[in-house]
């Protein structure tokens, strides 16, 4: 190498003066020599091995987990299962109960009681009524009877009071209403020409059966009132069939 020369240094590159140069020659020459005479080189020498730093590793704990004490005990399980039913529970009875009754039809009676006899309005009908507006013997009209349907009152034959039953005016056919006809003294079926005499027993066809009946009572209170009609019809001799 000249003395103007550049010396690369080993870890960056670097520019070396003339006096520079001959200083780090000697030194590398002389150590150079030094370890020739202990029969040593310079790859003899090794670095020193890196400590490697020990951390704790720490266990990762899955998404989701949960350690012990995060779960509940089955008591406490039990104990929310049954507020939650409890919750539920409660409410759905209460808005069943009604909603249930509602389509049970209102009682029909017996012997000790029964349903009053309604006009085109609802309201009830009382006997003093109902005779000042039929005073004929034998008059018929409809009012409400048991579950709703329409019921003929008839006018007692004295004309002091009404009949003990009610007849039913529902053809037994196909469930027309079979209006009175006043002039023939019978029951005349428009739909499909059934005829009833005038106690609702079946004289054509082609219905096949006698109107229904039912009881008409009046109450102490002059309220008149239906009730089932369960014993034997009288106008046929055999056991009621709507019964």
């Amino acid at each position: 190498l000249s003395w103007g020369s550049k010396y690369q240094c080993p870890a960056r590159p670097c520019t070396l003066s003339n006096s520079d140069f001959v200083t780090t020659y000697l030194f590398r020459h002389t150590m150079a020599s030094l370890l020739a005479k202990q029969g040593l080189n310079a790859t003899s020498f090794k670095s020193a091995p890196k400590r490697v730093s020990r951390r704790t590793v720490q266990p990762v704990r899955a998404a989701g987990a949960a350690s012990a004490e995060d779960v509940p005990d089955m008591g406490k399980r039990n104990i929310m299962n049954l507020v939650l039913a409890g919750g539920v529970g409660l409410p759905a009875v209460s808005m069943a109960g009604p909603f249930a009754l509602f389509f049970v039809p209102p009682s029909g009676g017996g012997s000790g009681g029964g349903q009053s006899a309604k006009d085109i309005l609802g309201a009830d009908i009382k006997i003093n009524q109902w005779l000042q507006g039929h005073p004929q013997p034998g008059s018929r009209e409809l009012a409400q009877g048991l579950k709703g349907d329409p019921t003929y009152l008839v006018t007692s034959q004295d004309g002091t009071g009404i009949e003990p039953y009610g007849i039913n005016a529902v053809c037994t056919h196909l469930g027309c209403v079979v209006p009175w006809a006043a002039a023939e003294n019978k029951f005349k079926c428009p739909c499909h020409g059934s005829q009833y005499n005038a106690e609702g027993k079946v004289v054509r066809g082609p219905a096949p059966l006698s109107l229904a009946l039912a009881h008409a009572d009046v109450a102490d209170s002059g309220v008149i009132l239906f009730s089932p009609w369960t014993e034997t019809d009288f106008r046929t001799g055999t056991e009621p069939w709507w019964s």
